[in-house]
């Protein structure tokens, strides 16, 4: 599994996103819900490309602290509420991240 991991990685760093914009942190300050959710520009444009790519996935890029971890997993909480497939979905830690970004990958 952690090989299969590793692979899906190099690819999607290798292949470059189709498609990155950053979460506004303004998000966090707030009570959370689906329609704040989906007010988010970066969440709608990615929702959207997402939809209309088959073969894609959506990584929710975060830092490496706890709390940006949280935010991430609470992030993809939503979308599968929302119903964005949750095998299309996936975290991925970066130490260089300054806030949550959402790259689509082929």
């Amino acid at each position: 599994m952690r090989c299969f991991r590793a692979a899906l990685w190099l690819v999607a760093v290798l292949a470059g996103p189709v498609m990155a914009a950053d979460l506004a942190p303004e998000l966090w300050d707030r009570p959370r819900s689906a329609q704040a959710v989906m007010a988010q520009p970066a969440v709608r444009q990615a929702v959207a490309l997402l939809q209309s790519r088959s073969d894609a996935r959506l990584l929710i890029v975060h830092d490496s602290r706890p709390e940006s971890q949280l935010q991430a997993e609470e992030l993809r909480a939503w979308l599968v509420a929302l119903a964005v497939e949750g095998a299309r979905l996936r975290l991925r830690a970066d130490p260089a991240a300054t806030t949550i970004r959402l790259e689509l990958v082929d």
